[in-house]
């Protein structure tokens, strides 16, 4: 590829963050491949902005895969049940209702459920493989497992499909500190989820894009 394949970890409802961070800071062109590993709702300010944005990379012709993460899960299975909306509240769901300035999942306009539900769980490209979460490595094509895909948490891969692979998700926040020293040893697993909307407090608070074919890091710093 001629550009960078870059990746973003989890946003969270940071929408002014992840527009200063593509534009001012990854400075994203069309050669560009990027790859957004989910949860991009709740929690944070402005989910919608966060989901505008992504729609407005892609309608102008950048190269952006959106990943399933499990917050957008969530979302989707909200309008199943009382139960279903009440687990998807108790998880910053209210956050979004409100950045759509609405009371219940099903005043969202429908393009925003559809964007959602045309998102995949995983993406590979070259001898990377993107996840929100992870993968159920004690199955023998650890692809059929979507739950897996936005929920697990693992640090390391035993399977032979993955052998020769790097894993890059996001889903579980450790600090920026850590993750720096990570990538300094040709990991086969890197987490990219910095975790921008929580606070300084246990070192988190950033945002961070990679540029995976350098191993280089663009980071922000995330204040709600």
């Amino acid at each position: 590829m001629n550009g960078r394949l870059l990746a973003i970890g989890d946003s969270h409802g940071c929408s002014d963050r992840l527009n200063v961070l593509i534009n001012d800071h990854v400075r994203l062109t069309k050669k560009d491949k990027l790859i957004l590993l989910g949860d991009y709702i709740d929690r944070g300010p402005d989910s919608k902005g966060v989901l505008d944005l992504i729609m407005k990379l892609a309608s102008e012709g950048y190269e952006v895969v959106t990943l399933m993460g499990n917050h957008e899960n969530m979302m989707i299975n909200a309008p199943r049940s009382p139960l279903d909306n009440y687990n998807w509240m108790m998880n910053g769901g209210d956050e979004t209702l409100r950045s759509f300035g609405v009371s219940s999942v099903n005043e969202i306009d429908r393009k925003y459920m559809d964007f959602l539900l045309s998102m995949p769980f995983y993406h590979k490209t070259g001898n990377f493989i993107f996840v929100h979460g992870g993968f159920n490595d004690d199955i023998e094509d650890p692809f059929r497992d979507t739950y897996s895909m936005i929920w697990e948490r693992r640090y390391e891969y035993h399977s032979p499909v993955f052998k020769g692979k790097i894993i890059v998700h996001g889903h579980r926040p450790h600090p920026l500190s850590e993750l720096k020293e990570q990538i300094k040893k040709s990991p086969s697993v890197i987490n990219i989820d910095t975790g921008c909307v929580y606070g300084k407090e246990y070192g988190l608070g950033d945002l961070t894009a990679i540029d995976l074919l350098k191993m280089e890091l663009y980071s922000i710093s995330c204040e709600i």
